[in-house]
């Protein structure tokens, strides 16, 4: 099971074993309170019978003044245990009163408790038994809804091959044919915004954090700062990393790193600059840019406050983060700037 279908388990699981347990719980304290009522009336009826015939030896003997008021057949209790009076023909100064002690009372109660927990433990044992196949039956509407959506986008990439190859090809005829201009840039950028997209997703798909390989940060890092500034030849990068080794999924770091330095640098602002820097196991990227209104907003799917985009990119980051083990932090402040900060405690090996 993927991570999604791990936590619909889960949460379908303790819902219903947690719902069936409570509803078998309050079902077994009554019937307990009942149990206890009706051990209650039997002791009382052993004690009205040893009143004709005194045969009882699990009983105390005894008799009171007829001076205190006391109700006639009738159990009481109390911390000397179960007492119940009844009247000595031929009498009329005294009663006779039998005692159950209270110990003896308790191992009673106690007899009744090991068998409700018996019961209890049997009936619980079948309900998370029912519990875990009703959690997997319950998976597999959304199995098949997952599947279908993820060979639905797989087909969706494959098909964005061809459009995109002719984009591509009839884009560098066109630079061939009239040169470099900002319309052809913008139309370059356009396409490899898309191929972008289209990597991000399949990453996210292939799960590929699942392969891990040791690779330098730094290194990486001034890779993909050399790319993504041609596409922004305004922007100032800086960075500041020592000698760190990460392990982990190569791939789909890359991605991680490849979508928050191209944020940064496309929401910046004119002649702004970009730094990265990495310090007590934490690397940082931050922006001079126009600032995030909604920061705990940001990575959810299709939330985005620019015109621009699908606002799919950092949900995919964030999903990324989660299968590499990376814990992914913002702050941000409106006209001022963003950092983004991910914890690599988890990846680096020096």
């Amino acid at each position: 099971m993927n991570k999604v279908e791990t936590e619909s388990f889960l949460k379908s699981f303790f819902l219903f074993f947690t719902s069936l347990s409570i509803l078998i719980g309050i079902v077994y304290y009554v019937s307990f309170s009942k149990s206890v009522q009706t051990l209650d009336e039997s002791i009382l009826s052993q004690m009205r019978l040893c009143s004709y015939d005194l045969k009882c030896e699990q009983f105390k003997l005894d008799f009171i003044d007829i001076k205190e008021e006391k109700k006639l057949s009738t159990l009481y209790k109390n911390e000397n245990g179960l007492t119940s009076y009844y009247p000595i023909p031929n009498s009329e100064n005294f009663l006779l009163s039998f005692n159950l002690s209270q110990e003896d009372y308790l191992k009673e109660v106690q007899i009744l408790k090991e068998k409700l927990y018996l019961e209890i433990f049997a009936v619980l044992v079948v309900v998370f038994l029912l519990s875990v196949l009703f959690s997997i039956y319950s998976l597999y509407p959304l199995r098949n809804a997952l599947l279908l959506t993820q060979e639905f986008i797989k087909d969706i990439l494959h098909d964005f091959n061809t459009p995109l190859a002719t984009l591509r090809l009839n884009s560098s005829m066109l630079k061939n044919e009239i040169g470099t201009n900002d319309k052809v840039q913008r139309i370059e950028l356009g396409v490899k915004n898309i191929l972008d997209l289209q990597e991000h997703l399949r990453s996210y798909l292939q799960n590929s954090s699942i392969q891990k390989e040791e690779f330098d940060l730094k290194e990486l890092i001034q890779t993909r700062i050399d790319i993504i500034q041609i596409n922004y030849p305004d922007i100032k990068f800086f960075e500041d990393i020592k000698n760190i080794k990460l392990f982990t999924n190569k791939e789909a770091f890359t991605r991680v790193i490849d979508n928050l330095l191209s944020n940064a640098a496309k929401y910046n602002k004119q002649n702004g600059s970009v730094k990265i820097v990495y310090e007590e196991n934490s690397l940082k990227i931050i922006d001079t840019g126009k600032g995030i209104k909604n920061p705990k907003k940001i990575f959810n799917r299709f939330y985005k406050e620019q015109e621009r985009g699908l606002g799919i990119g950092l949900h995919i980051v964030k999903k990324l983060c989660e299968e590499l083990g990376i814990n992914i932090q913002i702050e941000s402040e409106l006209n001022k700037g963003t950092v983004f900060m991910l914890n690599l405690s988890k990846l680096t090996t020096r």
